[in-house]
């Protein structure tokens, strides 16, 4: 086996880091997902909740995007 066992341990924490921060972002938006819709049966309220929609679609988003930013960062930076 060639190679520093340092090196594969700094992959192995990239690979742990990338999906732990991943599978947080799937966690935001099922929680985003399940709040709206328990809060849009009521179609009075549906208006009301588009602020929250987003909102709760650019926290998934942001969290899959940092998590690729982590990575990538704790793998040339570091």
């Amino acid at each position: 086996m060639e190679g520093n066992i340092g090196e594969l341990g700094q992959y192995i924490g990239v690979g742990l880091t990338a999906f732990g921060m991943g599978f947080a972002a799937l966690g935001v938006g099922n929680v985003a997902g399940n709040f709206l819709a328990g809060a849009l049966r009521n179609p009075s309220a549906a208006a009301s909740q588009t602020a929250t929609l987003f909102i709760g679609m650019a926290f998934a988003e942001a969290l899959g995007i940092f998590s690729f930013l982590v990575a990538l960062l704790l793998m040339f930076a570091v």
